[in-house]
This record gives structure tokens, C-alpha cells and sequence, in this order.
């Protein structure tokens, strides 16, 4: 691999951690009564996805929609297969409860995660189409459901209210 794709994917992933940074710093300044400054982060947080995405392009990642799904199945596999389980289980080692409890949300959705990345897989080499419909990501632990949002999380018990339905 040449320098210059290590380096663009050391400046996807900077670009791309800059990006979420950016918006925690614009929910923060947000509950401070600082709007100017949060809509500075998130014009900011725009800008950086703008680099990702570009940087990613000339990496050659984006494929064709069956692979980038592929892609997401595997990925998600490892997270909740091997990521997670390992952080998990340092946490409970050094008995940090706010790690393990981030490690184990995220661990819980993104099993769900690959279910639906695998069910679109399923339906664009059966060539079945897909049905319309919306998906609702809780706010608090990124559970993601489609269809409409339950009346309480499954995953961390927040009400319906937290829910965002993503159109």
C-alpha cells in the first residue's frame, strides 16, 4: 500500500472521528443556551464528513450498494462477535459500569444492525424489493428499529419519546 492510501485512510478516520466530536460539542454547547457556537460545531462537524466521504471515495470503499451491505453485515458481525464482547469484559475487569454499559448497548444494536443489513441483502439477490418503510434510532442507546418506535427501549428502557424516526 502506497503512503498516500495509508494516508487517506488515517484522514478518513480523523475526518470521520472529527465529525462526532463536532456534534457532542454542538448537543453540549446546545444545553449551555450557546446556539451560535453549536450550530459553529455542526457546521463544522458538515464539513469534516465532506472530507471523509471524499477521502473515502478515492480509497475505493463505496462499492455497489449489495457489497456495501455485505461490507456493513461483516462488520457489525465483528463488533458484536469480537469487539465488544473483549471490551465488555475489561470493563467488568476494571469495574468502570459507564464503559460496560456503552460497550453492552452498543453490542445489543449492533447485532441488530447486521439482522437488517443482512435482511436487504437477502431481498436485493432475491430481487425482492423492499418495502417503505421508516426506521427509529433511540437517542440514548442507538437501538434501531423499523416500522414505528416501541413505548419503551427493549434495550435501555427510555420512553417512546426518544426515538427519531430517520424518513
Amino acid at each position: 500500500m502506497s503512503k498516500t492510501s495509508e494516508n487517506l485512510k488515517k484522514a478518513f478516520a480523523g475526518e470521520s472521528q472529527a465529525n462526532r466530536t463536532y456534534l457532542a460539542f454542538s448537543k453540549k454547547a446546545e444545553k449551555e443556551g450557546q446556539q451560535q457556537i453549536a450550530r459553529l460545531f455542526r457546521a463544522a462537524a458538515k464539513a469534516e464528513t465532506v472530507h471523509a466521504l471524499n477521502h473515502l471515495e478515492i480509497i475505493g470503499k463505496t462499492k455497489s450498494t449489495l457489497e456495501n451491505l455485505k461490507t456493513a453485515v461483516s462488520g457489525e458481525t465483528f463488533e458484536f462477535d469480537e469487539m465488544y464482547p473483549s471490551y465488555i469484559e475489561i470493563a467488568k475487569q476494571e469495574d468502570n459500569k459507564k464503559a460496560l454499559w456503552s460497550f453492552d448497548v452498543a453490542n445489543k444494536v449492533e447485532q441488530i444492525h447486521a439482522k437488517l443489513f443482512t435482511e436487504a441483502v437477502e431481498a436485493l439477490e432475491n430481487k425482492t424489493e423492499l418495502k417503505d418503510i421508516d426506521y427509529y434510532v433511540c437517542e440514548v442507546c442507538g437501538n434501531t428499529v423499523k416500522g414505528s418506535a416501541p413505548d419503551k427501549c427493549p434495550i435501555c428502557g427510555v420512553p417512546k419519546e426518544k426515538f427519531t424516526k430517520i424518513s
